[in-house]
Parts: structure tokens; C-alpha cells; sequence
């Protein structure tokens, strides 16, 4: 186990919690456990106990999205490029299919009114980030919003059937399978033409 030096060293474990058990299911003496951490020392780095530990997760998932997937949709002069470094980020983040989603876990339980405006911040940017990297492509408004909104959703869709069927590798095709949809196609030329 790392050794815990300050709050940003607690971060990863926390987040696995919350991934594995969701916010209802992560007591703290089950935190303290996979933190090596006893309540006191939980609440010196999180005095406001694990409403605080969620929120600095979900900082850490934005900080994560906004450097790997929304800021390079939105600034990458070649949108293709931007939206094929969005798939292999996604599929990076989400370890081909064998990590859930912690927003769309807290979307689906109880917890989701506590963190309504992240969890909307979360989908509604990642949508609109592809949406601009779509009309960089040429689509049209309304084309390009459609068309993110069934990517992201779709994204988070693949994540529970991969999960459900104990599938992990139909995250990867269902990526690559969206991606080719989206993507123009690419024409090859011989060598030595």
C-alpha cells in the first residue's frame, strides 16, 4: 500500500472505492480499509467526511477529462485527430472496458441529487467538446449535437453491457465500431505512388 502523505495520495484509493461500491456502499470503516487510514486521519485530509472524499474524486475525474478529452476535442486543429485521441483516451481511462464509470454510477444511484450539477457538468461538456470537434468536420449543427450525444452515450453503454456480460473487450469494439461511424474514411495510397 502507498504510504499516505497528504490528501492527494488518498485520492486513487478513494476513487476505487466509490468505483467499486458506489457512494452508498463505501462506509468509512470500508475507506479506512482500502486506504490504510483510520477515521481520524480520514477526516484530517476530508473534514467534511465522505461528502468532501466524493467531491475530490469527481475533481479528479473532471481534472483527468478536461487535460485527456475535452480541452484536446475543443483545441486540436485536426479534428479527426482529436476525436480518434478521444476514443484511445476513453478506452485508456476505462481500461478497456474493465473499470465503471463513477459519474454514471453516482447518475444512477442514490447520490445523484447531491451531485447533480457535476455529474450534468460531466455529460454536458464531453458532449459539446465532441460536438465541436464533429462541426470541425464539416457536420452541421444539429448533425454534429446528435451525433455526440450517442457517442457519449453510447460510451457509457458499452461500459455496462462490457460489464454485465463479463465482457470487457466489447468496450473496445463498440469504441472502434462508433469511431469508424463518425470518422471519415481514411483512403490509403500504395507505397511509391
Amino acid at each position: 500500500m502507498k504510504i499516505i502523505k497528504e490528501r492527494a495520495d488518498v485520492i486513487p484509493a478513494l476513487t476505487e472505492v466509490f468505483r467499486t461500491y458506489g457512494y452508498e456502499g463505501a462506509s468509512l470503516a470500508l475507506i479506512g480499509r482500502h486506504t490504510g487510514l483510520g477515521k481520524g486521519s480520514l477526516y484530517h485530509f476530508f473534514p467534511g467526511g465522505k461528502e468532501e472524499m466524493a467531491v475530490a474524486v469527481l475533481d479528479g475525474i473532471d481534472g483527468w477529462f478536461h487535460a485527456h478529452v475535452f480541452e484536446p476535442l475543443r483545441s486540436d486543429a485536426d479534428p479527426v485527430h482529436a476525436i480518434e485521441a478521444m476514443f484511445a483516451a476513453t478506452d485508456h481511462y476505462f481500461r478497456s472496458g474493465e473499470r465503471v464509470c463513477i459519474v454514471g454510477v453516482f447518475a444512477l444511484g442514490d447520490v445523484r441529487d447531491r451531485f447533480a450539477k457535476r455529474i450534468n457538468a460531466y455529460f454536458t461538456v464531453w458532449r459539446d467538446a465532441l460536438a465541436d470537434a464533429l462541426r470541425g468536420l464539416g457536420k452541421d449543427d444539429a448533425v454534429a449535437r446528435d451525433a455526440a450525444e450517442n457517442i457519449v452515450a453510447g460510451i457509457q453503454g458499452a461500459l455496462v453491457a462490457a460489464r454485465a456480460l463479463d465482457d470487457p473487450a466489447l468496450f473496445g469494439r463498440r469504441l472502434a465500431a462508433m469511431k469508424v461511424a463518425v470518422l471519415p474514411a481514411r483512403t490509403s495510397v500504395p507505397e511509391g505512388f
